[in-house]
């Protein structure tokens, strides 16, 4: 079972385990979303870009932190709702080959109108095995609250 509401401390950060993100990786997401932009497919392309070579789809990042969000355990079974995310920002391209975790830092928690629920909300860091941000965005969700 995951956390409640109320285990969820102001300032307390949870960081997830890591993940490799390579070209299989992409091409199942290009498939899957129909995003067949050639900065991510297409090699010859992609090296006449600043970048120099393909990069992992800004999305497929945001899907792969929720991801390790997930598998983290905190939200099994708790979580009612993802209400939104904002501030989103991508700050650098995810490369073929590099390592990537997901910081979560508790930023607010409030009661909801309902007295069996609260919303967490999650200022959201996604680092490579460098340790820069590579994408950033705050993350509200709705959690039960303990019995």
């Amino acid at each position: 079972m995951g956390r409640f509401w109320e285990e969820f401390s102001v300032g307390e950060v949870l960081v997830t385990g890591r993940r490799t993100i390579d070209g299989g990786d992409v091409s199942r997401y290009a498939g899957l979303s129909g995003d067949f932009n050639p900065l991510h497919v297409d090699a010859e392309y992609a090296k006449a870009t600043p970048f120099g070579e393909r990069v992992a789809h800004g999305i497929l990042t945001l899907a792969v932190s929720h991801g390790q969000q997930n598998l983290g355990g905190w939200f099994e079974g708790t979580t009612l709702a993802l209400l939104g995310l904002d501030r989103l920002r991508f700050a650098a391209p995810v490369k073929f080959g590099d390592t990537v975790r997901t910081e979560m830092t508790v930023k607010e928690t409030r009661g909801s109108s309902k007295p069996d629920r609260g919303v967490v909300l999650f200022d959201v860091a996604v680092r490579n095995q460098h340790g820069d941000v590579v994408c950033s965005y705050e993350e509200a969700v709705l959690m039960r609250r303990k019995g």
